[in-house]
């Protein structure tokens, strides 16, 4: 039950992360291009690489940060259905170019950022 608690604290918190960032980003960019899921899912990759790596067995009151943080935390923080989302409503409004832009970007993007991310982890165990 422990576990349970921590995991969805820690996904009321990548939640409201992931809200702010959206919000901050829209203010900051405009509302023409989902910047804020994309920062979102591009940081979230980079974090859970780094979290998967790095923190291997460590644990909170019995519960694994990998668990809180990974899927707590992160997984609240990034979201593929808002990314769904995104592009499907950009491909409505015939948005074709930023559509694909946006697909290829978040799919490239997010899979460097997790490589970085578990050489950074890995690094920080010292089994690079």
């Amino acid at each position: 039950m422990l576990k349970l608690l921590f995991i969805a604290l820690g996904g009321a918190l990548g939640t409201s992360l992931r809200y702010g960032l959206g919000v901050g980003m829209t203010r900051w960019l405009g509302p023409s291009f989902p910047f804020g899921t994309l920062a979102a899912n591009v940081i979230g990759s980079f974090l859970l690489g780094v979290v998967m790596a790095a923190a291997g067995e460590r644990e909170v009151a019995g519960v694994r940060w990998t668990a809180v943080l990974g899927i707590g935390v992160l997984g609240g923080f990034t979201t593929y259905s808002s990314f769904n989302i995104d592009v499907i409503r950009l491909a409505e409004h015939d948005e074709w170019g930023k559509a694909g832009l946006y697909l290829t970007a978040t799919v490239i993007v997010c899979l460097f950022a997790g490589l970085g991310g578990l050489m950074l982890g890995r690094s920080m165990r010292g089994d690079a």
